[in-house]
């Protein structure tokens, strides 16, 4: 069965897409800057299932644990065939008092979106544990696609950070240009672009968000599980440079 690595392992979307892979039969590797992979077995009961789970560290702000990750891949004797980039931060998304974002966490949100993702494709197909990996997906957002929705936020200028749909867009050509550059190599590259996700948000924010949605409502965490699955999938095998568009609608008005 595949193994696959999972940035941001530990994150809404990272957790559900790690649990039903891991109970689908596949071997899963997650990243996060302080892993804990007994923690997680023990909070999602995948006893049955730690033989196909590990957790490795990974700090996007650390140049040390980003050059060590493929190294980190060897000594487990790990060779994956996908890798899926979710990892992302929130002290990246900072606005200042007044309703910018400063020059640090522009540069800090688009390394961790685009520069150091790019990084680790690298790193892992120039190494020992390479020669497998065939499959890279990004999950970005529709933000990355249009403008976010002033009347969405209670405050705009201080709730909608700008680095984020930037970083985004920048995510969505960078699967272009690696589907065009690693196509030859036999390594395909696509992303996801999902619309709001049910889970965190303010009751009053999935509101207004479901009133401007043609199918009048968030995500929930599952919608999620089956376009990924798809992708990793042979079923998907003809497709590369693709910005898959899972959003209920959000993007076509």
């Amino acid at each position: 069965m595949k193994t696959v690595i999972i940035t941001g392992g530990t994150g809404l979307v990272g957790e559900a897409v790690t649990i039903h892979l891991l109970k689908e039969g596949y071997n899963v590797v997650i990243t996060s800057r302080k892993p804990n992979r007994n923690g997680f077995i023990s909070k999602n009961g995948l006893e049955q299932f730690k033989e196909n789970f590990h957790a490795i560290e990974l700090d996007y702000f650390n140049d040390s644990s980003v050059n060590d990750f493929a190294k980190n891949l060897e000594t487990l004797d790990i060779h994956p065939e996908v890798i899926i980039h979710n990892a992302r931060s929130l002290s990246t998304l900072k606005i200042e008092d007044n309703g910018q974002s400063s020059s640090e966490n522009f540069l800090a949100e688009y390394k961790m979106g685009v520069v150091v993702p790019y990084k680790l494709n690298n790193l892992i197909l120039n190494s020992s544990i390479g020669s497998k990996l065939n499959n890279i997906i990004f999950i970005s957002s529709i933000y990355g696609v249009v403008g976010p929705t002033p009347s969405l936020y209670d405050d705009f200028d201080r709730q909608s950070p700008v680095q984020y749909g930037v970083t985004k867009a920048a995510q969505i050509h960078l699967t272009k240009e690696l589907a065009v550059r690693l196509g030859s190599k036999g390594v395909r590259v696509n992303a996801i672009s999902l619309g709001g996700i049910k889970g965190r948000a303010k009751d009053s924010f999935v509101d207004k968000y479901s009133k401007l949605n043609p199918q009048n409502k968030m995500l929930s965490v599952e919608n999620v599980i089956t376009p990924i699955e798809f992708l990793i999938n042979n079923g998907s095998e003809s497709m590369t440079g693709h910005n898959l568009i899972v959003d209920g609608g959000w993007t076509i008005w």
